[in-house]
């Protein structure tokens, strides 16, 4: 993980239980001898969540709706760690704090997880925005109902749905880079099947944990969980990204850097292709690493 993650020495169970007492009643003794949760329990991940948003990020109050995203954050840290890396390139080094750098998360979600992290970080200012009117209005909720968010994250509706940039942006808006966590899935049938492997993995790694066969589930939920819309597109990863980027030359001289994770390696070349077609003057990829897993962001600028 980034040198400046907070959760690179993984979860201190017994500090994060005496922050959010909740989470000692999802606590399992791995095969380790060491405290943790089964991460196939949407319950114990929602409390691990919310405990490690107390803790470490000054959310006192982190709820989401049944059934939306419910997100890994260390991961999410990773991608905001980042993107700091890639404003201090352009700062002598240092990294650019406090409310006048201003970030634009595209697909906030109910959980509001990159404008928390990064706001309590570096103290950035965020506008989230979202299809989903259910999530920015849970979104809107966390806002309110904590002080540490006050000033820092609005949320807009995106009311639009095969628009990105377009009636989020306003006249006088500029954003030193936007972010995006896209829709993975080409379709709600592709979602499925990888819910049901996730699944089934999530199972097997609890059996090596704790030396107890895996049980089998019939139609199995996902334990982070997700809507429709945080899940799959038509065309998936790929076309949202390429769409994004068509869509990035009309606001070029609001945005600063565009960024926007990759799952798939296979990706990076037609993104990069698209990106020079569009006439963007840098293309960066910067790699990300949590344990066994790779990821990774790509930017891009028209300055």
């Amino acid at each position: 993980m980034h040198a400046r993650n907070l959760h690179k020495n993984g979860y201190p169970m017994a500090k994060l239980c005496q922050t959010y007492p909740a989470l000692s009643g999802y606590l399992k003794q791995a095969k380790s001898g060491k405290l943790s949760i089964d991460f196939a329990d949407p319950k114990g991940v929602k409390a691990l969540n919310a405990a490690l948003l107390a803790h470490y990020y000054h959310i006192k109050h982190w709820d989401i709706p049944q059934g939306y995203l419910c997100p890994p954050i260390p991961g999410r840290a990773d991608y905001i760690h980042g993107i700091a890396d890639l404003l201090a390139s352009e700062n002598h080094g240092e990294i650019p704090t406090g409310k006048t750098i201003k970030g634009l998360d595209i697909g906030v979600g109910a959980n509001g997880i990159y404008p928390i992290i990064g706001s309590q970080s570096y103290g950035w200012t965020f506008v989230g925005s979202d299809i989903d009117s259910a999530a920015v209005k849970a979104c809107q909720t966390l806002v309110t109902k904590n002080t540490a968010l006050t000033g820092l994250v609005t949320v807009r509706h995106q009311q639009e749905k095969q628009c990105i940039f377009k009636h989020i942006i306003q006249a006088d808006d500029y954003f030193a880079f936007s972010l995006c966590n896209p829709p993975f899935h080409k379709s709600a049938n592709e979602a499925r099947k990888g819910t049901a492997l996730k699944t089934e993995n999530l199972g097997r790694n609890k059996h090596k944990r704790t030396g107890k066969a895996p049980k089998r589930t019939v139609n199995p939920g996902l334990n982070f969980g997700g809507m429709s819309n945080e899940l799959w597109c038509d065309g998936g990863e790929l076309a949202f990204i390429q769409t994004m980027i068509k869509e990035s030359v009309a606001v070029k001289d609001q945005i600063g850097w565009f960024t926007c994770l990759v799952s798939k390696s296979a990706h990076l070349k037609p993104i990069s292709t698209s990106v020079n077609y569009y006439g963007a003057t840098q293309f960066k990829k910067i790699e990300m690493g949590q344990g066994q897993k790779q990821s990774r962001f790509v930017a891009w600028t028209f300055r």
